[in-house]
């Protein structure tokens, strides 16, 4: 197993994994060719030094796991660096087999080497495996998180 930088080709593997739920059928838009705006979001995330898209990868590399990871600069804290993990996936047909603990390793192991004091998710209140995954792994609810979506225009 293999946990490398994702690259512009690996985009439409990433976004049918993030779309192959019953949540990110509503939020994604897969379609082969993927649109544009995937791109020009990969783009902008492969730019920042803060911002690290992964994946992983089986023996026969293929992709089978993705999550992307941001780094936060902020002043509380005493001027501390907090960890952000979003858009978690294991492939469906690889779920079961502990690839999402062995992706959360290295992402606390990854964040503890960038000198953030905190790793940080959000999970929807709709997934409640997700949670409990969460939990298990030593994450605790222990804010509230509030969000304001806006109307694409």
């Amino acid at each position: 197993m293999t946990f490398r930088k994702a690259t512009k080709k690996d985009l439409p593997k990433i976004i049918a994994m993030l779309s192959d739920d019953k949540l990110g059928k509503l939020r994604e838009d897969f379609q082969e060719p993927l649109p544009p705006k995937y791109y020009q979001a990969f783009e902008k995330i492969n730019q920042d030094k803060n911002q690290e898209l992964m994946v992983i990868e089986n023996e026969q590399n293929d992709i089978i796991g993705t999550l992307q990871l941001s780094f936060i600069q902020y002043l509380t804290y005493q001027g501390g660096i907090r960890a952000q993990i979003e858009a978690v996936r294991i492939r469906k047909d690889q779920r079961g087999k502990g690839l999402g603990e062995q992706l959360f390793k290295w992402a606390i192991n990854r964040s503890k080497e960038r000198g953030a004091h905190l790793l940080q998710l959000t999970t929807d209140k709709k997934r409640p495996e997700a949670i409990n995954f969460y939990k298990k792994l030593g994450f605790t609810d222990s804010h509230e998180g509030m969000k304001l979506h806006f109307k694409n225009n």
